[in-house]
């Protein structure tokens, strides 16, 4: 556990960041939080934010010539990995979802949940599928809880690109903005805790004080539930 928390503490670290693979790690990062359910605890946004602060930064060229280039050169490259990390994330659960509506209720799964979902994503499954980008742990279960429901493919692609563009375009093009700010520089960590505060809060609030849940986060929570119960099991 110490590890994983140094880990994330690491993640906040532009240097840190460059010495162990750059946009390599940050797409690697992006493509497990979009596209595996064990990578929802991952901090995609202030990953992101800090992408655009190291490109801002950069000192490979000149700052007029270089940087215009290397952010949208990170942003294509990201996104890219956001949009397969989703296709993944899709393809998972179209093949767990059968299996899924099936099984009979337990004290940790509950099929209405399933239900739900299904009838949220055939009204508003593009809209979530973008939204979910802007939200942390909603983001990993969305394309997942897609496959599930068996949302229409061609809309999902549609979405799942306008999506992952516009997140990662949005975060980097914030942090590269504001890259070359003294006081962003010396603040750089109450920056990061805020935008995860301000990204996490409407989730936690759906969770656990909103009487309207969110089917995606329901779905996503018995999956995660159901998969930590079989392991113990075994």
């Amino acid at each position: 556990m110490q590890d994983l928390i140094e880990f994330l503490k690491n993640l906040m670290n532009a240097d840190w960041i460059m010495a162990h693979g750059g946009l390599y790690l940050v797409a690697l990062i992006v493509f497990a939080e979009t596209g595996l359910f064990v990578g929802f605890f991952l901090p995609g946004d202030s990953l992101l934010f800090v992408s655009g602060l190291i490109v801002a930064n950069s000192t490979l060229a000149a700052p007029l010539m270089a940087g215009p280039v290397d952010l949208v050169f990170w942003m294509l490259i990201i996104s890219i990995c956001g949009i397969f990390g989703n296709f993944v994330g899709y393809w998972f659960g179209q093949k767990t979802g059968p299996i899924l509506f099936e099984r009979k209720d337990t004290w940790l799964f509950k099929r209405k949940h399933l239900i739900q979902a299904k009838e949220f994503y055939e009204k508003k499954g593009g809209g979530a599928i973008v939204l979910a980008r802007f939200l942390p742990i909603v983001r990993t279960f969305a394309p997942i809880v897609a496959g599930i429901v068996k949302m229409n493919f061609k809309k999902f692609v549609f979405y799942n690109v306008l999506g992952s563009f516009a997140w990662v375009i949005s975060m980097m093009l914030l942090g590269y903005l504001l890259g070359n700010n003294e006081w962003v520089k010396n603040n750089l960590e109450k920056i990061i805790l805020l935008i995860v505060f301000v990204t996490t809060a409407p989730v936690i609030f759906k969770m656990f004080f909103s009487k309207k849940k969110d089917p995606t986060l329901e779905v996503g929570k018995d999956i995660v539930e159901e998969t930590f119960s079989s392991h113990d099991k075994k």
